[in-house]
């Protein structure tokens, strides 16, 4: 009986080690704004939450002094060298001068028992009159504990946990009667508390197959494209049943062929968790190998969308229809534009509307490795005949794929542009956007140019709401010319465009772009040519707007206010890939789209902060050259992103002190984040699609 209750109170400690929340304590506060937040203390340091949702994190050694004054609560923090933004002193308000006291103590009592050597001695008494608070934590400190637990004389004695030897007279006991209460499972030998590397003997064993990783992939990216469906049938729907604008046709296509691919994706996500489930032994299946295959539940999966091939392939036609409608109303869309601004519309409506057909592109890939990892295997036969049904799905569709994605593509850069006209036209395909610097009478200035396969149009930053790009100027294709002019000039990577009417010279950040653009320019040059079609005029704007002095001069301002961090909360559309591009200095071609379309994961990875000291369990969704971070798969939108165009991809170094294993490390400038994989095949996954965005800058390996 001792033994049983000894093991339960073991597995207690063990269960509430591992709660994020166990022992922490909400006080309600305020900051600067008035926005309502909660503070909390624990051994790492000072935490702050917005709900249940920690949003920072104040550790022990960066705080310099914390005090009250009244209703306010005061953080001194020591100076950091590595954040150009520095702020010396937080402040927050509590709801009274008792509750700030209250919660002040608090922390001098956290702040002694887990960062000082010894108990604090109590203050002298003054004479005549005191100053301050005479307050001051009594008791052992968290090293004085350890110390204690070390020098101490006590002995662990192995709990029996097989049938006593009552019959001998020599029953063992299995506590002993000069044991210390501190002697908690929590504390080793050592006298310092168990890390997770000692404890992982004690985690949850999971298979180590590789055919399960793939199965759990296969889990992790359904649930995100269940949401992304749900985008469109759940959220967007009961936006457009408030008012009764969309047009009974439009509402009707939609409905009818995004329903039911919405309703067999749900029955195909249960199945796939019931048998992850009984794959990691979690359920009453225990029967060894009849649960630990996928094949023949995405070959039934596959079947029923076959039977779907007709809906799919009109799934173009309501992204099209949609995008008429909104044209012919002007309410509607101004509805579009506000559901895109929703938190749960993570990126632009167009593209939610094409997940279906990307999903094809996924089922394509997770099969090719499995069957690539299966021979010999009784799950062999069910993926093969799955991945022949959806390799003849993506034959079917791969032209109505690719020629939506340049409509969806075209559409997405017209909300991006200002001063264009009739920009997704039959027969315009998208080739590369980016940022080049072009010369002038006053210098280089930095230009957003857009290559399509009949013009190529640079704009700059304008000023307007919706953050949009004005058109400066077009290039038309046919007849053009292009050749470097880094001699000629004296600029680092620049060449030289020869048009018909006129003649620019741009600059380029690197070699690798100037490259780039050289290659894609020369490409749609021969193209167009041979196909023997003049450009259209695309600009709207007239002669006198497009004047390159005043262009220039606009421009000067433009650039100052243009520099800000990505990484901050902006606008809905400050964050598409072309204001990116703008601000990390690269461009994006249609062909990295295509990858991205078809390189997505979901799943969990562990984060680290430069300066943090712990590692925060979030669920990733890499999708559109952009990490985006959830508390929990079950969350509808996500907390933050990270575009990842322009940034350094690594592995640690030992000077980094990162003592973890699967670990790469993202950096841009000043901003480091480091990412942990909970597995081998999902760091094996992780790096080669961050790769895919960092790589328009560099890679270390």
């Amino acid at each position: 009986m001792i033994v049983l209750v000894c093991v339960l109170y073991y597995q207690l400690l063990e269960m509430a080690r591992r709660l994020e929340m166990y022992g922490v304590r909400l006080h309600p506060a305020k900051d600067r704004e008035g926005t309502k937040l909660s503070l909390a203390v624990s051994h790492i340091g000072l935490l702050v939450f917005q709900g249940h949702t920690k949003i920072n994190a104040f550790n022990w050694s960066k705080v310099r002094k914390l005090s009250f004054k009244r209703k306010r609560f005061l953080i001194k923090l020591r100076p950091d060298l590595n954040q150009s933004a520095y702020q010396d002193t937080l402040e927050f308000v509590m709801a009274s001068r008792d509750c700030c006291k209250i919660f002040w103590k608090i922390c001098v009592e956290y702040h002694a028992f887990f960062r000082l050597f010894e108990e604090p001695k109590p203050k002298a008494k003054a004479v005549l009159f005191t100053r301050g608070s005479s307050f001051r934590f009594s008791g052992r400190t968290q090293k004085q504990v350890f110390d204690y637990v070390k020098d101490s004389e006590f002995q662990k004695k192995a709990f029996p946990f097989g049938p006593s030897q009552s019959s001998n007279g020599h029953q063992p006991s299995p506590i002993n009667a000069h044991s210390s209460p501190l002697s908690s499972p929590l504390f080793t030998d050592a006298g310092y508390v168990r890390t997770d590397d000692e404890d992982e003997v004690r985690r949850k064993k999971c298979p180590t197959d590789k055919a399960y990783f793939i199965a759990k992939e296969l889990l992790t990216t359904e649930r995100t494209f269940q949401k992304d469906l749900a985008v469109i049938t759940v959220w967007f729907q009961a936006v457009l049943g408030k008012e009764d604008i969309l047009p009974d046709s439009v509402r009707t296509l939609i409905n009818t062929n995004y329903d039911p691919v919405y309703q067999l994706h749900q029955a195909f996500l249960k199945e796939v968790e019931q048998r992850l489930q009984q794959w990691e032994g979690r359920s009453n299946a225990h029967i060894k190998g009849d649960y630990q295959r996928v094949g023949d539940v995405m070959l039934k999966n596959i079947q029923g969308l076959k039977q779907l091939t007709s809906l799919l392939q009109r799934h173009g036609e309501v992204l099209v229809e949609l995008e008429r409608s909104c044209r012919a109303s002007q309410r509607l869309q101004e509805l579009c534009r506000e559901f895109e601004q929703q938190k749960v519309c993570y990126l632009s409506l167009n593209m939610f509307l094409l997940r279906p057909l990307h999903r094809l592109l996924h089922y394509k890939l997770i099969l090719e490795r499995l069957c690539k990892h299966y021979p010999p295997h009784q799950d062999f036969r069910d993926s093969r005949a799955a991945l022949a049904d959806i390799s003849e799905m993506v034959l079917q569709l791969q032209g109505t794929m690719m020629k939506m994605e340049n409509i969806q593509k075209l559409l997405e850069l017209k909300k991006d542009l200002t001063g264009i006209q009739d920009l997704a036209i039959p027969g315009r395909e998208f080739i590369r956007l980016g940022c080049l610097s072009k010369l002038s009478g006053k210098g280089l200035q930095q230009r957003m140019f857009f290559l399509f396969s009949d013009s190529l149009v640079y704009t700059s930053r304008g000023m307007t709401a919706d953050n949009q790009f004005k058109v400066h100027g077009q290039l038309p294709l046919y007849g053009m010319t292009i050749r470097e002019s880094e001699d000629e000039w004296g600029v680092p990577h620049s060449f030289t465009l020869f048009g018909q009417r006129q003649s620019v010279v741009v600059a380029a950040s690197c070699v690798s772009e100037m490259v780039k653009w050289m290659e894609d320019i020369r490409m749609a040059v021969v193209l167009v040519e041979q196909s023997n079609r003049p450009s259209t005029d695309l600009l709207s704007t007239s002669r006198s707007d497009r004047k390159e002095g005043g262009v220039e001069a606009e421009s000067e301002e433009e650039l100052s206010a243009s520099r800000s961090s990505l990484e901050r909360q902006s606008a809905q559309r400050g964050n598409t890939t072309v204001h990116v591009c703008w601000h990390r200095n690269t461009s994006v071609s249609m062909v990295d789209f295509s990858v991205a379309v078809e390189n997505q994961l979901s799943g969990n990875l562990l984060r680290k902060f430069k300066n943090s000291n712990g590692w925060q369990k979030l669920w990733v969704v890499f999708t559109n050259f952009s990490l985006f971070f959830y508390k929990s798969h079950q969350d509808d939108y996500p907390l933050a992103s990270l575009p990842l165009l322009g940034y350094s991809l690594t592995v640690p170094a030992e000077t980094e002190n990162i003592q973890k294993d699967y670990v790469f490390k993202l950096h841009f400038k000043s901003h480091v984040y480091y990412f942990r994989s909970e597995s081998q095949y999902t760091f094996q996954r992780s790096v080669p699609l961050a790769t895919c965005c960092v790589v328009l800058s560099s890679v270390v390996w």
